[in-house]
């Protein structure tokens, strides 16, 4: 458990430079993501190539997780989307909502009951986001999109957590990877029409951050989150990303300061999302005190 924290942290961390990249790359939403998926795809297979860690799958079994990854990719076409809308802060702080939906999703997709404890957590980060659209109208399309993104990553990480029960991390992220490719691919002819573009290439300076992005932020990211997943639930992983945004807002105020564009709302909000992720690792360290208790 210990270690699966650790992991889960560091990918956190990792995934706090996304938005990061999201705003340095000169291309649409769409692209940012096809690219990301093909790249990160390609690079985890030959690694896993070169180590002798590559291991095939059932046609079905490949489709199965592909599935799961066609919804993180719709997601970061969304996610990139809600940033170049609005900012990189709007854009991650979206993203907490995943522990909402996931509160709400995950009982009714495995036929568990309700916690009230997630239920009344996922409520704060609700209201925070709710401060925040209330009070910056400026970015309201951007929340809209972050809204949607974040609803298709509770998506796919309840589909993983199923998927790590049964198929080794490398497996889930390489086969991940290629599904949410083919999934953007079927994608982004209707996106580009919607939304088109002089030039489909990435810059020499945007591959760069694109391989960057790819490597770290991504196959590593994802090869930690899916080690988390086998010990700890959808709804504790997603609720430790809800970080993402401190990390993120950081960033961009060191890099691009974009605190001068921030209200007090926005802080009112962001401190209600971060009060709810806190509470949650207070629940999980109490129940954990209590089964080492019972179990000595």
């Amino acid at each position: 458990m210990k270690k699966a924290f650790i992991l889960l942290h560091l990918a956190v961390v990792l995934a706090g430079f996304t938005g990061v990249f999201g705003r340095l790359i000169t291309l649409n939403a769409g692209l940012i993501s096809w690219y990301r998926l093909m790249l990160s795809g390609l690079l985890l297979l030959l690694i896993l190539a070169a180590s002798g860690r590559l291991k095939k799958i059932t046609f079905k079994n490949a489709v199965r997780i592909g599935s799961a990854g066609a919804f993180l990719g719709l997601h970061w076409v969304f996610f990139y989307a809600s940033i170049k809308y609005s900012n990189i802060s709007v854009g991650v702080v979206c993203f907490s909502l995943t522990s909402f939906f996931t509160s709400i999703l995950a009982p009714l997709l495995n036929r568990k009951k309700f916690s009230l404890a997630e239920l009344i957590l996922s409520g704060l980060t609700l209201c925070g986001i709710g401060l925040i659209f209330g009070l910056d109208a400026h970015y309201r399309t951007g929340i809209i999109l972050g809204v949607i993104s974040s609803l298709l990553v509770a998506f796919y990480t309840i589909f993983n957590e199923r998927l790590t029960k049964v198929f080794a991390n490398e497996t889930i992220t390489l086969y991940t990877m290629f599904g949410g490719f083919a999934g953007v691919t079927l994608f982004l002819p209707v996106y580009l029409y919607l939304f088109p573009v002089k030039m489909a290439l990435p810059s020499l300076p945007d591959f760069g951050y694109l391989l960057i992005l790819a490597l770290f932020c991504t196959v590593l990211l994802y090869l930690m989150s899916t080690y988390a997943l086998k010990t700890i639930s959808a709804f504790t992983v997603n609720l430790t990303f809800g970080l993402e945004p401190l990390y993120s807002i950081i960033l961009a105020i060191l890099i691009f300061k974009e605190n001068r564009d921030l209200t007090v709302g926005f802080y009112c909000g962001l401190g209600l999302i971060i009060l709810s992720v806190v509470l949650q690792m207070v629940r999980v360290a109490g129940h954990r005190r209590k089964r080492t208790i019972s179990a000595d």
